[in-house]
């Protein structure tokens, strides 16, 4: 795979230190390999699910930890030293995997069934950060709004209240 020179980005960019970050990490090699196996599904807009294939662990051996961003599952299986194998074909060695997560994806719920850790996901963005409709006003509104005070004004200067007029607007005053 030919190398990918990013240094014209990193030149011309401020504050996506995280995203370089990332891509530098996803085009490294991974020393784990493909183990143990692993699904990443999609369920709905904001859900996710990480299901691995980590048969002959207990829950005890297998940790789930979450830093910002960052998800790690470990598994390290306590060997019983009185058996002795004729022949061992399921992988049983200890293992580390990591996955970057998106801003304000969070952990669930893990669980172990049937072999398979399954480990739930969602992405839950703060309403802050949730796009919001804003409402467009009209010249006509504006006229509207502002015909609305003028009558007003006028409506309670012919009752004999006292009013300023607003401001820009002529008033005559007469003499009585």
């Amino acid at each position: 795979m030919p190398a990918l020179d990013i240094a014209p980005l990193l030149r011309s960019t401020v504050g996506f230190d995280h995203l370089w970050r990332l891509l530098d990490q996803a085009l490294q090699v991974d020393e784990g390999g493909s183990y143990p196996p692993y699904n990443i599904e999609k369920h709905g807009e904001d859900r996710y699910r990480i299901v691995m294939a980590v048969a002959g662990f207990r829950p005890e051996e297998l940790e789930v930890v979450t830093e910002p961003n960052l998800l790690i599952v470990r598994g390290k299986r306590h060997e019983e030293p009185e058996v002795e194998y004729l022949h061992r074909g399921i992988a049983g060695r200890a293992f580390e995997r990591r996955f970057q997560l998106a801003d304000h994806v969070r952990v669930v719920d893990a669980r172990l069934e049937n072999g398979l850790l399954v480990i739930e996901l969602v992405r839950e963005i703060p309403e802050a950060l949730k796009p919001r409709r804003i409402p467009i006003r009209s010249e006509r509104t504006v006229e509207a709004r502002a015909v609305e005070s003028r009558s007003e004004v006028r409506g309670e200067a012919a009752s004999g209240e006292e009013s300023s007029p607003p401001s820009g607007e002529r008033v005559e005053v007469q003499a009585a």
